[in-house]
């Protein structure tokens, strides 16, 4: 489907030179001599290369067909991750390099979405947020002022990340998936 180019939005696939990109930031720019264009920086899904290009109002961007399927991480095996289509119970695994970041956020039973392309998975997405169990993070000691800026934790899948001075060995807390920050406690 083509669109153009000032109808990009961030996170959106295009096709373009004959490579799949992910649309990492956009800036429209009208300088006071000339057209107005849209200022795109890309990242290539398959090798994982930077583009800056620039594109006028009126240029045309094939818009990659991507099918998004729902599933539900099951287990690690190795060096690979186990998920399972909700759908069609088919089970297939990612390899730790495909889930980078998302790896500190995978716990049993949570389902995400797997975008494929040409039936190849090439994303995933988290829900905005998720629930995990500290298992490390220092006591505090009485007297020091509970306007700190947090300390250090360690949760259940091995993510750390700074949390408040109240927060305990066992406590779940709330992660936002995008950002890697504590959000709040959970029940």
């Amino acid at each position: 489907m083509k669109i153009s180019a000032s109808e990009t939005r961030v996170g959106n696939l295009i096709e373009y030179q004959g490579k799949l990109w992910r649309v990492l930031k956009k800036e429209h720019v009208k300088p006071g001599k000339g057209g107005a264009f849209a200022q795109l920086e890309m990242k290539g899904i398959a090798d994982g290369t930077k583009l800056n290009e620039r594109f006028r109002s009126e240029d045309k961007l094939e818009k990659a067909h991507v099918e998004p399927r729902q599933m539900q991480y099951l287990y690690p095996e190795g060096e690979h991750y186990v998920f399972m289509d909700l759908e069609t119970y088919d089970q297939m695994s990612l390899s730790a390099e495909d889930l980078a970041q998302e790896k500190g956020y995978l716990l049993p039973s949570l389902e995400v979405q797997i975008n494929f392309y040409n039936n190849s998975p090439i994303g995933i997405e988290l829900p905005a947020a998720v629930v995990l169990k500290v298992t490390d993070t220092e006591t505090v000691v009485k007297g020091q002022t509970a306007a700190g800026s947090g300390k250090p934790a360690t949760v259940e899948t091995g993510l750390r990340l700074t949390v408040p001075s109240f927060v305990k060995i066992d406590d779940k807390i709330r992660v936002n998936t995008e950002t890697g920050e504590y959000m709040e406690r959970a029940d």
